[in-house]
């Protein structure tokens, strides 16, 4: 694996022409960049017509990448359900579980990654794709180091067998080497054989060491003595076993009788007669100056650290670490380069400072995903409470929503950021409110979405909001059904008047009505306003008609227009309804029923009679026509002599 190498995350923002000035907008995930219409000397002068879109976080717009912030979400939703009731033991066991399950995530899109640009045949996506690699590889190895030294908390003894497994899980190149050696037809004669033993004794791979040298002893029988020696060393060398009944002192008494076995080879010169054995040897004696001759195959100041640990100092403590660290990184870089950011991250958390690597972090990564899940897994092992109770808890909260507010800048990323709102106790849903009504609406289906995300969290401002744009959508596409459904959940009696006056239009237009299905089923909604009301009850006297129930109907009818429910301007329509119920053969209107449809009749006409001047015409024309009054007019006396006939036979 190459070495990691990681350059803080910056933006080139394009300039602007010489003597004006630059507009800048911003957002939570990018920046607009654009030329104003102002000289420098004052005026005003013509600008260029482009608009400039800087994107502070391109991750979120990748495929690949996308499936990091999916896969850690459903980590961290898990990980806020973790009980206060479990003992601190089972707890740290789940802690470091859920940081290995974040690596494994990390993993799998950094390999994804590396495929994908080894097929593209585009040169740049191969080159993006493999910064991005780079970068998941930095967040990798930092995050596998916070791991051991802060949420396992490894103790001295388990400490280095930790650290071992670090630097071997990313420094792979000695395995991939290995491969290609023993692949080959003849192994101990492989240009590389050496490199691939030395790079194992280095890691401390002992166990793939000893197979390896046997294939030399096999090729040069007449030191075969001197390999027999080497393997002994190799097969001696104590390693300290956590769960075994040998305690670290015993531990280390042990390695030190191994490790002058190592000295007195050394000055018995018992491998003077074979270069490569000799250096295995110094490095098993711990000589640092080799270690530093030997810098290509370590490639880095860390797995340097490990390695002199690992030969000198197997029981360091944790508290002695950051000494060694930066002995380390002194002696092992030029003392005329800087170090780098990775560098100085590793030596904060060697150092145990956990707010530098956050801080650290911050700075140098492209963004807020890694540091914002860190601190929050390190902050619920509560590690981030050393100087003040709450420092921890609101440095949690400030790179949450920093993360999510650039999550809800994409277009399907933003549902994974309510969950992470949610669980920011302080501003989380001041963060929500301001962003879910920037989520563009564009389809009803992405409404209900968000729709149903208000609701649950009793966001009632915004859910009347929502449902207002839903509806004015609707009713510019003139789909009335949903424009009322929607103005219904906003409980907005205005807008419910005015969609149902557009029903009532275009029921008078084509003598049906649209919708039938959500009309029917109002229910308690009517009463939201008069106009809607009257809507329903009006579809529900057309259901009585069609089955028949022509009193039920009659009756329905009558107190629409008694009750002044019906608008003024739909008398005539109801009136012109109640025609076929009055020439029935039966008698459906009784003869007082009759009278207020007689009264009803004639206030419509006398008021239409003295309308103003200038009034529309057209409208009069549409709705009173003599020969219909006069129909209603006979209508009503015939019934209404048919009624008295009626009732009088019936009191007789």
């Amino acid at each position: 694996m190459e070495e990691v190498d990681v350059e803080p995350a910056v933006t080139n923002i394009p300039a602007v022409g010489a003597g004006r000035h630059m507009g800048v907008a911003w957002g939570p995930g990018d920046i607009l960049v654009y030329e104003t219409c102002y000289k420098s000397t004052g005026g005003t002068g013509s600008s260029t017509p482009f608009i400039h879109e800087v994107r502070k976080d391109e991750d979120i717009y990748s495929p690949i990448l996308r499936k990091l912030f999916n896969e850690s979400h459903h980590i961290f939703v898990g990980l806020q359900t973790i009980g206060e009731d479990l003992t601190s033991k089972n707890k740290k066991a789940q802690f470091v579980s859920i940081s290995k399950n974040y690596r494994s995530v990390i993993r799998a899109c950094m390999e994804e990654l590396r495929q994908v640009a080894v097929f593209t045949k585009d040169s740049e996506l191969a080159k993006q794709y493999g910064n991005q690699v780079s970068i998941l590889l930095a967040i990798e190895l930092i995050w596998n180091l916070c791991e051991v030294l802060f949420i396992d908390s490894a103790p001295a003894g388990s400490l280095l067998l930790h650290l071992l497994d670090w630097v071997k899980l990313h420094k792979a190149d000695v395995d991939e080497k290995a491969r290609d050696v023993l692949q080959s037809e003849s192994p101990a004669e492989h240009h590389d054989y050496w490199d691939v033993v030395i790079g194992f004794v280095l890691q401390g791979s002992l166990d793939k060491v000893r197979p390896m040298l046997v294939k030399q002893a096999n090729l040069h029988p007449a030191a075969r003595s001197m390999y027999k020696l080497m393997d002994n060393l190799l097969s001696k060398m104590p390693f300290y076993n956590p769960g075994g009944t040998q305690t670290l002192t015993e531990f280390d008494v042990k390695w030190r009788h191994w490790h002058e076995e190592v000295e007195r080879c050394l000055q018995d010169n018992s491998f003077a007669s074979n270069r490569h054995l000799e250096i295995i040897c110094k490095i098993l004696a711990g000589d640092e100056d080799i270690l530093l001759e030997l810098k290509e195959l370590l490639g880095t100041w860390y797995h340097y650290l490990v390695t002199r640990l690992l030969y000198g100092h197997p029981s360091v403590k944790p508290t002695e670490l950051h000494f060694y660290a930066q002995s380390c990184l002194t002696v092992f870089l030029d003392s005329r380069s800087l170090p780098e950011p990775l560098d100085s991250i590793l030596l904060a958390a060697f150092e145990f400072d956990i707010h530098q690597v956050i801080k650290d972090c911050s700075i140098a990564l492209n963004n807020w995903w890694f540091v914002a899940h860190l601190t929050d897994l390190l902050d619920h092992c509560k590690l981030l409470q050393s100087h003040n109770l709450h420092f921890g808890s609101n440095l949690r909260e400030f790179l949450l929503l920093e993360y999510a507010s650039g999550l809800f800048t994409h277009h399907s990323l933003w549902q994974l950021a309510v969950d992470y709102f949610d669980h920011c106790p302080e501003f989380g849903r001041v963060y929500l409110e301001l962003q879910i009504e920037r989520v563009p609406l564009e389809t009803e289906r992405k409404a209900l979405k968000v729709l149903r995300i208000c609701e649950n969290r009793q966001m009632s401002e915004q859910v009347r909001s929502i449902c207002k744009i839903m509806a004015m959508q609707a009713l510019r596409n003139n789909r009335l059904g949903s424009a009322l459904s929607w103005s219904i959940r906003a409980k907005d009696a205005a807008f419910a008047t005015l969609i149902s006056e557009k029903f009532l239009q275009d029921y008078c237009v084509r003598g049906t009505f649209s919708d039938l299905d959500l009309i029917d089923n109002l229910g308690p909604a009517m009463l939201l306003s008069d106009r809607l009301t009257f809507l329903g009850k009006y579809r529900e006297f057309h259901k009585l008609y069609g089955e028949k129930r022509f009193t039920e109907a009659a009756k329905l009818l009558l107190s629409l227009m008694t009750a002044k429910i019906a608008p003024r301007s739909f008398w005539m329509t109801l009136l012109t309804d109640a025609l076929p119920l009055l020439e029935q053969k039966e008698v459906i209107f009784s003869a007082d029923q009759t009278h207020e449809l007689m009264f009803c009749l004639e206030e419509l006409t006398s008021s239409l009679n003295t309308t103003a001047p200038g009034a529309d015409k057209a409208m009069q024309d549409e709705e009173v026509e003599v020969t219909k009054v006069e129909l209603l007019r006979l209508a009503l006396a015939r019934n209404l002599a048919m009624a008295i006939v009626k009732e009088g036979t019936v009191e007789a």
